[in-house]
């Protein structure tokens, strides 16, 4: 089955694929568009680039385990999405997601403009990489 993670976020959205047969995941873009249907517009059109059977999105739990408001916006933006595009949606703790993408990138000589860019997508591949290991 191939993945296509989504890392939200309020200004840019990592999305990563991958598949749980090679388990092979690998960053594919960032869609630099704000929350709203513009959003789901460009979210829908790039999941029908990439052709996924299933859509998995990171919940940002609190570092304590805890549920806030935004593990609840992510719930809700995840059963709009799949409404949409009519692909089933899984979820996945993101916690330290970012921090990992980082770490992928604090010694590859990039600008910080660069890993700026690519961090969200990274974030997504950590994302999709711990689904599929679990």
């Amino acid at each position: 089955m191939r993945y296509l993670a989504i890392d939200l976020g309020a200004k840019r959205t990592g999305l990563a694929a991958g598949d749980d047969v090679l388990r092979i995941v690998q960053p594919v873009e960032v869609l630099m568009v704000s929350r709203g249907p513009a959003l789901m517009d460009a979210l829908a059109k790039a999941i029908d680039r990439h052709g996924p059977d299933a859509l998995v999105i990171g919940l940002p739990i609190n570092m304590d385990g805890t549920e806030g408001a935004a593990v609840t916006d992510a719930r809700e933006f995840g059963a709009a999405i799949a409404a949409r595009v009519r692909l089933p949606v899984h979820f996945h703790d993101e916690r330290l997601s970012s921090f990992e993408a980082d770490q992928r990138m604090s010694q590859s000589g990039r600008t910080h403009r660069e890993k700026k860019e690519l961090r969200d997508a990274l974030a997504a591949c950590a994302i999709l990489e711990a689904y599929l290991a679990r």
